[in-house]
């Protein structure tokens, strides 16, 4: 009888070192989906009530700096008891659990690669709703930086190989081949890439470290450097006319890291000097204390009539790209 017991044992144990193995090499089908698509799990009486608002008052939120409203995230809701096979091979899940354990979850690669999967739990609707607002943005955090990456990996499929920017620069940065230098003067690039309406483009120059003055006029500062760089190189359709600052709109500024620096964010529109176009921009001035200066890139678009948060985006994935040789 003892020996049963013992070979008992050992089979239990060794049936739970293979489930364990299983677990661990079971092979994760490739998520799918567009960019900032976000799935939503949660039950259809849920979602109608204030559970469902303030989900979509933090996810569907405007993006900051476009001249039209357009949300964070394309939102779809699922019910719980639908949520099977192809619905769970999205990249971004959201979760709503009824659960006596309040809290939020984050999980990755739970039911294909890459995925982020955040589960968000509480025992009531007034428990659900405090834990996603006081998780907002650490959650908004996590779905971008997977929507970052794989934008990355889609314009790594495919990337230009000039060398001018690393040299000039000290930098590198990943975009696709089918940007061109629209202007390549001293230290200063302008990459352009043509769109259906339009262009999307970035900008890549370099300032001294005591050019600017870290007080309350700090982003005045920022604006009066980028409206001298537009006078200077991005001309409009006719003489005299140049990109500048949209003047009517403050700018949303940040501070953020960009390659282990410390670094600017500011986001905004631009518009042309006596004429009528216009379009969103995003700059970010990176403090390199190695090099004593700030490198300044930007990304701007002009797409007349069309939504233009995605070309935005891609524009911040190929910025976040950057990485400094010393």
């Amino acid at each position: 009888m003892k020996y049963c017991i013992q070979f008992f044992l050992i089979l239990v144990f060794l049936t739970s070192c293979n489930d364990g193995d299983k677990k661990k090499n079971r092979i994760l089908s490739d998520s799918s989906g567009n960019l900032n698509n976000l799935s939503v799990v949660v039950d259809n009486d849920a979602w109608n009530s204030e559970i469902g608002e303030s989900i979509r008052n933090i996810f569907a939120a405007p993006v900051d700096g476009l001249p039209q409203k357009e949300p964070l995230f394309n939102i779809n809701q699922i019910p719980t008891a639908v949520f099977s096979d192809f619905a769970t091979k999205n990249r971004l899940i959201l979760k709503i659990d009824k659960n006596p354990s309040k809290g939020v979850d984050f999980n990755n690669n739970t039911y294909a690669k890459p995925q982020k999967v955040v589960v968000v739990k509480g025992n009531s609707k007034t428990e659900i709703i405090e834990v996603l607002k006081e998780n907002a943005s650490k959650i908004i955090t996590a779905f971008k930086d997977v929507e970052i990456k794989e934008r990355k990996r889609q314009i790594a499929k495919s990337l230009s190989s000039d060398k001018a920017i690393k040299e000039r620069l000290g930098i590198t940065i990943k975009y696709p081949s089918v940007y061109r230098t629209a202007k390549e003067e001293n230290n200063f690039f302008w990459l352009r890439k043509d769109i259906t309406t339009g262009t999307t483009n970035i900008m890549l120059y370099e300032i001294p470290l005591d050019q600017l003055t870290i007080d309350t006029t700090l982003v005045q500062q920022i604006i009066k450097i980028r409206d001298s760089i537009g006078e200077k190189y991005i001309p409009g359709p006719t003489d005299g006319t140049f990109m500048k600052t949209e003047e009517a709109y403050s700018p949303f500024f940040y501070t953020t890291i960009l390659d282990g620096k410390p670094a600017f964010e500011m986001r905004a529109t631009w518009d042309v000097k006596d004429a009528f176009m216009a379009g969103p921009f995003v700059t970010y001035v990176i403090r390199d204390d190695e090099n004593n200066r700030y490198l300044i890139a930007e990304g701007f678009t002009f797409a007349p009539s069309v939504n233009k948060r995605d070309y935005m985006f891609e524009l911040e994935a190929i910025i976040k790209s950057i990485r400094f040789l010393q």
